[in-house]
């Protein structure tokens, strides 16, 4: 069965198609009336934010986002204000605290501007919730119904590592802008002429840092309780430097577009950037987003003009022999890429072209990735190497390798 059958509905997807789809994150045909626990796509990321007026300004001004609803206090809600951002399938909500008795203040004391939670869509909440309660799972919110004029929204909640949790939506019956309760919302910000409409069309995954040998303990998880499988497996010498180490392995859902890479520290000489993630967050969390773009080089370029800071690569990883062989001819000549800090990668299947945010906030938790796909259905193994290095330098320059 095809994948365009089963994705989310229109007014998420925000006219980014199946074969847009398909090119951006390297979706596979699915059929989720097979599945135990179907997955069809992701829903919104919730944030948590110190000041989330300000943040919402800085997803705006600095990624190109589009600010379309809101709650708080005007709307009913006077607990938070909520602001909902979208740039092509791509939803933020971001949430601050009004009330200092919110659970809401509560949690950013503890881990700073974060991810909260990480939405889903599913085709049927009840059928899910059923299959992680046999399989063991934390049901935080059982599964329940909301509405307004646009239409009705069924979602319930589970958890999964450290607070973060999962909220699995069926939206097919509501046709408003994101969830009963929040009203249409624009902003006064103005783009540079010259700027496109978007930067990103898509999520392609969304990293988890856990602690020391945790990792198979939610990789099991996800197979478990959600019936994901295993895509790549990282550990060893793959994703090691002369300091500090990690190991890695990727789950994924059925039609490969919900990817979550889950990273453990490992031994080594210094501290990792896995364990400077979990001392400052203070736990484990959501360690970084990588959104797809069909042109890496021109939202570098608008990114770095809106003053978002990307790692610095050494230009030794531009005249490695052994790369340029390995890597082949592609889009972007070599120079270009250099002097952006832009990495590249091949597989079997194709290559990608990638590059890292520094932290975007306070802590040194979490960031962002941009990811071209070129065919590749790989996460950059032939660029960790250069990619851990730049992260160390970061560390070191913070006091805390």
């Amino acid at each position: 069965m095809t994948t365009d059958h089963f994705l989310p509905n229109d007014e998420m997807l925000a006219g980014v198609d199946a074969e847009q789809l398909h090119d951006l994150v390297g979706l596979v045909d699915y059929d989720p009336t097979r599945d135990v626990f179907p997955v069809i796509g992701w829903d919104a990321i919730v944030w948590a934010a110190g000041n989330a007026t300000q943040s919402s300004h800085f997803f705006q001004s600095a990624l190109g986002m589009e600010l379309i609803a809101y709650s708080g206090p005007t709307t009913g809600n006077p607990d938070h204000h909520a602001y909902v951002l979208q740039s092509g399938s791509v939803h933020f909500v971001v949430k601050g605290a009004v009330s200092p008795n919110s659970p809401l203040a509560d949690h950013h004391r503890r881990h700073g501007d974060g991810v909260l939670d990480i939405g889903l869509e599913v085709p049927d909440v009840d059928r899910c919730v059923a299959q992680a309660r046999r399989a063991g799972a934390r049901v935080l919110a059982e599964p329940h119904n909301e509405a307004d004029e646009l239409g009705v929204i069924r979602s319930a909640v589970i958890g999964t590592y450290g607070e973060t949790t999962h909220t699995l939506v069926d939206r097919r019956h509501y046709h408003g802008l994101y969830w009963p309760g929040y009203v249409p919302r624009t902003s006064t910000y103005q783009k540079r002429t010259t700027a496109p409409d978007r930067l990103f069309e898509a999520l392609d995954h969304v990293v988890g840092n856990v602690e020391l040998g945790r990792m198979d303990a939610w990789v099991e998880f996800y197979h478990r309780v959600m019936g994901f499988t295993n895509l790549a497996e990282f550990i060893g010498a793959d994703i090691a430097t002369e300091y500090s180490a990690l190991m890695s392995k990727v789950v994924t859902n059925g039609n490969h577009w919900v990817k979550f890479p889950l990273n453990e520290p490992a031994v080594g000489k210094r501290r990792s950037q896995i364990d400077e993630y979990l001392d400052f967050y203070c736990g484990p969390g959501v360690q970084h987003l990588a959104l797809a773009t069909s042109d890496i080089v021109r939202a570098v370029d608008e990114m770095t003009k809106n003053g978002v800071e990307f790692l610095a690569i050494p230009d030794a990883y531009y005249r490695d022999p052994v790369l340029r062989e390995r890597i082949g001819k592609v889009r972007v000549p070599t120079g270009e890429l250099q002097k952006r800090g832009i990495l590249v990668d091949r597989d079997e299947h194709g290559y990608l072209l990638q590059i890292f945010t520094k932290p975007i906030g306070d802590r040194p938790t979490v960031f962002f990735e941009l990811i071209e796909r070129h065919g590749s259905s790989g996460f950059g193994k032939g660029n960790f190497k250069a990619l851990f290095e730049a992260i160390e330098r970061e560390q070191a320059a913070r006091g805390n390798l």
